[in-house]
């Protein structure tokens, strides 16, 4: 007997992400936050590879630079570069203790800071603030609850009563 397919829990996640990347901070912590869209479609692209990829990286990354009010295409750029990289590791990635895939994950999210930086400096924009630099160590620390909580929703396995 199989499960029926949660379709609802992709779209929720995504805005869950866009939110809690909206969410105002201290500008003491600001810098820190994780980028949690980043979490969310790594998520899907490794866990849903057959209808989460490129596209769906490149239209979620749209979808926040909207939200964001950033420069239009960067976030889509990011996550993109992102999913291409999940893509062609992934069928390791899955296989991977947490711990193991947490570093990875945390090695994806420093290349999405070195992106940044690189894009800011080539386009003569503001850099970001070194405590920035941490936001990836924080994503890493997170992505294993990340993990769990979503994988949970997708499959439905929590209890009942």
């Amino acid at each position: 007997m199989s499960r029926p397919r949660r379709h609802w829990v992709m779209p929720v996640s995504i805005v869950l992400a866009l939110l809690l990347g909206l969410l105002p901070l201290p500008p003491a912590i600001q810098p820190l936050r994780p980028y949690w869209l980043a979490l969310v479609v790594a998520y899907w692209v490794i866990e849903d590879p057959e209808r989460r990829g490129l596209g769906f990286a490149f239209i979620t990354g749209l979808l926040a630079d909207l939200a964001f009010g950033g420069l239009f295409g960067e976030q889509a750029l990011r996550l993109v570069v992102m999913a291409y990289i999940l893509q062609r590791f992934r069928a390791r990635l899955r296989f991977f203790p947490m711990s193991q895939q947490a570093l990875a994950i945390g090695g994806l999210l420093l290349n999405d800071r070195i992106l940044t930086w690189v894009l800011h400096a080539a386009l003569g924009l503001t850099p970001m603030p070194s405590a920035a630099w941490l936001a990836p160590l924080i994503g890493m620390l997170l992505w294993p609850i990340v993990f769990v909580l979503m994988d949970t929703a997708r499959q439905g396995n929590w209890r009942k009563g």
